[in-house]
């Protein structure tokens, strides 16, 4: 009889875990399985924020600037003009299909090259907040 439990316990080795062997396995599943929970806990408590450049631009000397100018400032993508009344920016990427618009002198508008929208500059905006134009 003893040597039939010997010849069992031979053919269950090769083939299955042992106790020891099933709880570090166990454990091990269990470790990654936190880990990935709190990884993912810790992705949901974190603010999910767009990270965007200031609104607020330098744009030079007001001497610079000749009353009555449309000025296209590529870096910010802003037509800064002044006017008799003082200083506002446009943005002068185009809101339809986000090409860059370009100031027509003669016309006195501002014009987008894609689908020939047209704005007259001249006229200032309604404020709708703060200007956020830094001049200095």
């Amino acid at each position: 009889m003893p040597e039939d439990h010997n010849k069992n316990s031979g053919d269950r080795d090769g083939a299955g875990l042992d106790r020891r062997q099933f709880v570090k396995v166990g454990a091990t599943s269990l470790g990654v399985a936190g880990l990935g929970a709190c990884v993912f806990g810790f992705r949901y408590l974190s603010p999910n924020v767009l990270y965007e450049p200031s609104p607020i631009v330098s744009v030079g000397r007001p001497e610079r600037y000749t009353v009555g100018s449309v000025t296209l400032d590529p870096r910010f993508g802003i037509f800064v003009v002044r006017a008799q009344e003082g200083f506002y920016a446009l943005s002068a990427v185009c809101t339809h299909l986000g090409c860059l618009s370009t100031w027509k002198p003669d016309a006195g508008v501002i014009a987008c090259p894609c689908h020939a929208a047209r704005s007259g500059a001249m006229e200032p905006p309604l404020p709708v907040r703060p200007p956020l134009l830094c001049l200095g």
